[in-house]
């Protein structure tokens, strides 16, 4: 297909998911494409539109996967909150969430990727609020905490709704971890600027933070704007990535004393809670198992656990 014709593009391709032999999880893609053009993003340019895979197909695939042995299943996609509109009946992405619990009983963790905070429908909200099989663990494309640079990316959200729902997410669920991804140097970006980006890492309590130093991207419209200069841009992402350290080392430390459902990765020595903390074993335990963990310390960025309980 010439990349002339993407646009036109209505059907996702049928190679649904995938898994890789490190993870005991697995991925399923159940959107591709984006109807939305940030200034900073060639996605749309190579993607297309957003296409929505069909939730009968979507159940049947996740239905395949626990059968395979998968007691994890991640949803994926380009702009995962966009699944629906092209679809006959429009149904959202909590209405899809709703149908894989329903439908694959067998299924005991779904996990999402990446969403748009603004476009978290209400039934989704409803199901993270107080659904126990969709983990509590969010990642949101929030790029930046300063009103202008969102304006100027051509986000949909200001800092504020940012803010406000990361505090709805953590008031109707306390043991949520939060992550993000944010741009540090987006064209214009003076140093007030960045700080509003840096105050957000604590504001929305950001444990799993994803930063990106910017790069242009010929072709979009951020790549002709004014440009920070690349020396700032290193230093505002080391800053960045070193208080989404400091932020996630604190909380880890918060959890030591807990007790946490680890889903086992297939090395027996480590896996991940539910709120997407890694967990290091003592001792080694079946890959692939949901085990109840003691967590007794922490070392090198990951919980340890020196006992699995009954």
């Amino acid at each position: 297909m010439k990349v002339s014709d993407i646009m036109a593009v209505r059907e996702t391709t049928p190679h649904m998911a995938s898994a890789f032999a490190e993870h005991a999880r697995a991925f399923l893609e159940v959107q591709n494409g984006c109807d939305h053009r940030c200034t900073f993003c060639i996605i749309p340019y190579g993607r297309g539109n957003s296409r929505s895979v069909p939730a009968g197909a979507v159940v049947d695939k996740a239905r395949e996967l626990v059968d395979a042995g998968y007691r994890e299943i991640v949803l994926t996609g380009v702009d995962v909150t966009s699944y629906g509109p092209d679809l006959p009946g429009s149904p959202s992405l909590g209405q899809l969430v709703e149908r894989i619990l329903k439908h694959v009983p067998g299924l005991p963790r779904l996990r999402l990727s990446s969403l748009d905070s603004v476009e978290i429908d209400a039934r989704l909200f409803d199901l993270i609020a107080h659904e126990p099989r969709l983990m509590p663990h969010l990642h949101l494309s929030l790029q930046a905490g300063d009103d202008m640079i969102l304006k100027r990316m051509k986000r949909r959200h200001n800092r504020a709704q940012a803010i406000a729902m990361v505090e709805r997410l953590k008031a109707a669920r306390p043991d949520i971890g939060i992550g993000a991804d944010i741009i540090a140097g987006f064209p214009t970006e003076d140093e007030a600027m960045f700080a509003n980006s840096l105050a957000l890492v604590d504001q929305c309590d950001i444990v799993h933070g994803h930063v990106f130093p910017y790069s242009p991207r010929e072709g979009t419209p951020a790549a002709r704007m004014p440009q920070v200069d690349r020396a700032t841009v290193k230093q505002r992402a080391a800053r960045l990535r070193a208080a989404c350290e400091a932020r996630r080392a604190h909380w880890l430390a918060g959890l030591v004393g807990s007790v946490q459902s680890v889903l086992v990765e297939r090395s027996g020595m480590n896996g991940h809670a539910e709120n997407f903390a890694p967990v290091r074993f003592a001792a080694p335990q079946p890959p692939g198992a949901i085990v109840r963990a003691a967590i007794t310390g922490l070392e090198k960025g990951a919980l340890i656990a020196q006992e699995a309980l009954a």
